[in-house]
């Protein structure tokens, strides 16, 4: 499996993944899943990959070839979402050759990318590019993106993460989702690959693998862990009884009254249920010959 986030914001982008792989318990791999382009001081942009190796790593390999689509490519597209546009036509290559093998086998073509970077005189951007291809372009309302194993690090995102975040807080904000993605996950695996992106600067100069001894990451994980279990035990417990108001747990909700409680049926329930089934029973026909005879008698 696979977790990778990809935050755009108003001072640049933060990308991180993990680098693990398996196709089994027994089975554990390690392969790196962000890959970076930049030519001179023009453009530079980072690729992080989820889905199945083989197709990501097919795709990794057109881009890096400067396979051209339309005439163009990641080092002469005019801008971030021709570049874009570029790496869902690989995708859409590999799709075309593999497709058919890959039904035979049963297996799906799965494959999902984060892409973003920045060209000379124009903003930093951030994609999410789909197996079709196709793509959706990060906003200032929506500012993140993730792939692969991603709900158990959303709930820090949403909480702490703006556009406006400051890299160095998102920087914190991101490991701690991968931390606690680590933590629950065992198909996500160190080491990280992080780069941290500063508006206009068109390299690379935070770029980081982190693993177990890296001491940041240490820190961040036994904090994370220590700070969550304080906040747990610093909020008070439920009161049932109403003697205090700020926990009181009992009281009714306003738009919905309480659960039925359903009780198995008395006796006499019972009893009445049969005799008025009984009762109900239609009445036996009486045969047209029988009737003929009792007029007769009369």
């Amino acid at each position: 499996m696979t977790y990778c986030i990809g935050l755009c914001l108003k001072d640049g982008l933060v990308f991180l993944s993990d680098t693990r792989t398996n196709a089994g318990v027994d089975q554990i791999g390690t392969f790196r899943k962000m890959t970076l382009f930049q030519k001179s001081n023009d453009r530079f942009f980072v690729l992080m990959s989820a889905g199945n190796l083989a197709i990501t790593q097919s795709v990794k390999e057109i881009l890096l070839q400067g396979q051209l689509f339309k005439g163009k490519n990641l080092w002469k597209a005019k801008n971030a979402y021709e570049a874009a546009v570029v790496v869902g036509d690989a995708i859409k290559e590999v799709y075309e050759r593999d497709h058919l093998a890959l039904e035979k086998s049963g297996l799906e073509f799965n494959c999902n990318m984060i892409f973003g970077g920045q060209v000379k005189g124009e903003k930093p951007r951030l994609f999410s590019i789909y197996s079709a291809g196709n793509f959706i372009e990060a906003t200032p309302e929506t500012c993140y993106f993730q792939i692969g194993e991603s709900k158990y690090g959303k709930p820090i995102l949403d909480r702490v993460l703006n556009f406006t975040t400051p890299l160095n807080l998102a920087t914190k904000c991101a490991l701690i989702s991968m931390d606690s993605t680590l933590k629950s996950n065992i198909s996500v695996g160190l080491p990280l690959d992080m780069l941290v992106y500063e508006r206009n600067s068109l390299k690379a100069t935070k770029l980081v693998t982190l693993d177990d001894a890296n001491p940041y990451f240490a820190m961040i994980h036994q904090l994370w862990g220590e700070k969550l279990r304080e906040a747990f035990n610093s909020i008070a417990e439920p009161s049932w009884s109403g003697a205090h108001k700020s926990s009181d747990i009992s009281i009714p909700a306003k738009k919905m009254g309480a659960i039925p409680i359903h009780h198995p049926p008395s006796k006499t329930r019972l009893a009445h249920s049969r005799t008025s089934t009984k009762t109900s029973k239609p009445a036996k026909k009486v045969p047209i010959k029988k009737v003929a005879s009792l007029k007769k008698v009369k």
